[in-house]
């Protein structure tokens, strides 16, 4: 098992999560964070400190797509390791669906 970021990151990129990782294992993209899947401790101490729900097990249902994802943009995207400012805008994406198809930036710049 292990931890994974899925869509709901996207645009809130809070990143409580990145500041509880014993392992720093969190990437950090344009718009959204992942998790290197073979870096992962499965330890789950970044998940409840996610507000807006967006680290889950892979094991969960749908999970597969994440996991891809997690695993591909870990290997491209810089580690991160200490907790940034959220974008000034967060607040209105937070709730919102279908994030992945609106949002998602590949490159980090």
């Amino acid at each position: 098992m292990t931890y994974l970021v899925n869509e709901k990151c996207i645009k809130c990129k809070l990143m409580d999560c990145v500041e509880v990782c014993p392992v720093d294992c969190f990437y950090e993209g344009k718009n959204m964070l992942v998790i290197k899947p073979d870096e992962c401790i499965d330890c789950g101490v970044c998940e409840p400190e996610c507000p807006v729900d967006a680290i889950v097990s892979d094991t969960e249902p749908g999970s597969e797509k994440w996991l891809e994802m997690n695993t591909k943009y870990s290997e491209i995207w810089p580690n991160i390791n200490e907790k940034k400012d959220p974008p000034e805008d967060h607040e209105k994406f937070k709730n919102e669906d279908d994030k992945f198809e609106k949002y998602f930036k590949e490159n980090i710049q």
